[in-house]
């Protein structure tokens, strides 16, 4: 974790640089229906502006008084590769010279199977992208069908082939399972279709329904439901199939080789500040946190009049930090410091022998049957911590 300094006898970061970038691009080309994220078809708004309203909006992040020392950007979405070629070129290499990119270890791009070309794949190595995460989810096509999504396996077979071609060190493949209609031979299929690509990362999702979302909505109808069963089988699965691949759980749901974890997510994971930039990107600065308004067309026009339009501002307080951390720190494999819980030692003791916890070098660690439940156990170890603090 980046230096610190004692707040209540707690770990809270000190107001240094900025050293994460967030670029959001809300374009794709067809709606998913489990997908949470601000997004839209283009033709909702306008592709034209988005590269000169993001160069707008950079600008303004530096000149104001956030002080920036960029180590890692990510473009999430949305579909960063629906932007043309030409879109591309007029934003990459104009952004990493304006916010300075020059100490950047690690650019990521997502990255859509349909989407992807060998110009396009090319001209982002050039630009100094270093990392990949290629959009797979599953390998067999009624489940990409579930899904929502329209590339084929052969195609993403193709999208990663042209991914290694350009030469990007990091290659990353999305995964999801307990998806409605799944079954267990087929994410299993998918686990080992994905390894024998020999993949530098692998992100392997439990499907939660979001709301706003068209599954949230079928599994309120009781179309759908979710199977703790089966999401237990699969993450066994997943936890097994990818470890015996080489690739190390460093998250509960990340599986990298030495040295290829994600640095941008490690940044979240350990309570770094981050700026975003993009229309329903968060930022999190010096205990604020801010989102900016998700509509692409304000966005851009308050980008271009120097005028952001942000929302659900809220302050980060000191317990709220630790609620965070406690949360994203366990599910690491770097565990969080044993003098976080000194408060809570019955808590501790009794989660420690269901078999959940483990304590070393004063550390917490969860076992391997606590990967399972961790979301259960950061809650109980809060509860505990709240109710003692009154």
């Amino acid at each position: 974790m980046a230096g610190g300094c004692e707040v209540e006898g707690l770990i809270q970061p000190l107001a240094g640089p900025v050293r994460h970038l967030y670029v959001h691009v809300p374009y794709c080309h067809k709606i998913c229906p489990y997908c949470s994220f601000y997004k839209h078809l283009p033709s909702e708004g306008s592709m034209g502006n988005y590269g000169h309203a993001l160069l707008a909006e950079a600008r303004l992040l530096k000149e104001s008084r956030v002080p920036l020392a960029l180590e890692t950007v990510y473009f999430g979405g949305g579909t960063p590769t629906l932007l043309s070629l030409s879109a591309l070129e007029e934003l990459l290499v104009p952004l990493a010279t304006l916010l300075d990119f020059s100490k950047v270890t690690e650019w990521t791009m997502e990255v859509n199977p349909r989407t992807i070309t060998p110009p396009k794949a090319q001209l982002m190595r050039q630009a100094g992208v270093t990392r990949t995460s290629l959009g797979v989810q599953a390998w067999d096509k009624p489940t990409l069908h579930t899904l929502g999504r329209d590339h084929s396996p052969a195609e993403a077979d193709e999208a990663f082939a042209i991914l290694r071609a350009a030469g990007f060190p990091v290659v990353n493949l999305d995964l999801m399972f307990s998806v409605p209609g799944q079954s267990h031979q087929a994410w299993q299929d998918t686990l080992e279709r994905s390894v024998g690509l020999r993949p530098d990362h692998v992100s392997a999702y439990n499907l939660t329904y979001e709301e706003d979302t068209e599954f949230f909505q079928r599994c309120q109808a009781g179309q759908y439901a979710v199977e703790e069963d089966r999401d237990e089988q699969c993450f066994a699965s997943a936890m097994q199939i990818l470890g015996e691949a080489g690739l190390e759980q460093y998250e509960i749901s990340n599986y990298g080789r030495p040295g290829m974890e994600s640095r941008h997510n490690q940044g979240y994971w350990a309570g770094d500040d981050y700026a975003g930039l993009g229309p329903g990107a968060v930022s999190t600065i010096h205990g604020q946190r801010f989102k900016n308004i998700e509509n692409t067309t304000l966005w851009q026009q308050g980008a271009m009049s120097g005028k952001l339009l942000r929302i659900e501002a809220e302050e980060i307080t000191a317990s709220k930090w630790l609620c965070e951390r406690l949360a994203l720190s366990l599910r690491t494999r770097c565990g969080l410091p044993a003098a976080w819980l000194a408060t809570v030692p019955e808590a501790l003791a009794r989660l420690t022998s269901e078999g959940l916890l483990q304590c070393q070098d004063n550390q917490v660690f969860l076992t391997h049957r606590g990967k399972f439940v961790a979301d259960g156990v950061a809650a109980h170890l809060w509860e505990a911590m709240d109710d003692e603090t009154g």
